[in-house]
């Protein structure tokens, strides 16, 4: 019997300026990224910060976390003047006074001389960004997101999985297809509704892996993801979405077709030997996303030295492991 495999997500789960954006790839932005994690991974901080510092001058739109990092990095090497720019940038990109002043691994920072001029200027840089949020579609996709988790969490009420599976595939999937159509009709508008354009990295990514994982059979015979995935391709390289969301939406798609024993780029699934590694690695690099073993040892950095660096843990939640892996060599 096909297993009924729609899950709730809940929300507490997890410049140089005059550039054109016709000329930025965000796949060159993201291998840069992975480019300053290797350093960081190596003790190269220095060299990280310099690194981070360069990327941001080369893109219009800089993705909040990897700024994040860059200030904890700052922090903790006691490069000051960098960490404070990167709070400027930061405020910028839409990080909240609460979150600053609420991470504890920024008081050296807010022990400077400089912090009360910088945390002044504070609501003219929150406005910089508020700009360049379209809260018309903010609003439009936050209904959906909230009308999704309802509907979703309607399959949590029934009992046993014939039940489950008939309120999926009878309910949610009708459903589910007009939340598709109305994202396709952003996309087509405005791009894809994420950090760069609404502020917000978890609704539209939701609302696709619930779709992703209706059921075996629904998604098996799906034919609107598929014609939407060229989009979210184009976004990737557009800066409209991250390589962590794309490869969630994807993960919760092949999860659910083979029972949560396939995956695409490791967040879902299982990765039983280094021959399905090697796959899920390539699959992870072509989306600009770190190699598994990159993550896993910068979740030792962060171990080590106290620091967030700010991975997406999603559904897991410490280090992705390999059934049966032989013995490696660490290198980059």
């Amino acid at each position: 019997m096909k297993k009924f495999s729609l899950t709730l997500i809940l929300i507490g789960h997890f410049l140089v300026s005059t550039k054109s954006n016709a000329q930025e790839n965000y796949m060159n932005y993201h291998s840069k990224v992975i480019e300053c994690e290797e350093l960081i991974v190596e003790g190269k901080y220095t060299s990280a910060i310099n690194k981070f510092d360069s990327l941001f001058n080369q893109f219009n739109f800089l993705f909040l976390r990897d700024i994040k990092v860059a200030t904890e990095l700052s922090a903790y090497d006691n490069d000051y003047k960098s960490g404070l720019n990167f709070v400027r940038l930061g405020i910028k990109a839409g990080w909240s006074l609460e979150s600053i002043n609420k991470n504890k691994n920024l008081q050296s920072l807010r022990e400077q001389p400089e912090w009360a001029k910088l945390m002044s200027t504070y609501d003219s840089l929150h406005k910089t960004y508020l700009s360049k949020i379209n809260f018309q579609v903010k609003e439009q996709v936050h209904e959906m997101f909230k009308k999704d988790q309802k509907k979703a969490f309607g399959a949590l009420l029934r009992i046993g999985q014939k039940a489950k599976r008939r309120y999926s595939q009878k309910k949610f999937a009708p459903h589910s297809e007009q939340q598709l159509e109305k994202l396709e009709q952003i996309l087509n508008e405005y791009g894809y509704p994420g950090e760069r354009l609404i502020g917000n990295n978890l609704w539209g990514s939701v609302i696709l892996s619930h779709h992703n994982s209706i059921s075996v059979n629904y998604n098996s015979n799906d034919t609107l993801y598929a014609l939407l995935r060229p989009k979210l391709l184009n976004a990737l390289k557009q800066g409209e979405i991250s390589p962590y969301e794309l490869a969630q939406i994807e993960d919760w798609r092949i999860a659910g077709l083979h029972d949560h024993k396939l995956t695409t780029y490791g967040f879902l699934g299982a990765i039983p030997d280094d021959t399905v590694l090697e796959t899920v690695n390539k699959n992870r690099a072509n989306i600009g996303l770190r190699s598994i073993d990159l993550r896993n040892e910068l979740i030792d950095v962060e171990n080590e030295t106290g620091m967030d660096l700010h991975l997406p843990k999603g559904w897991q939640n410490g280090k992705i492991t390999v059934a049966n892996r032989r013995n490696r060599c660490t290198s980059h």
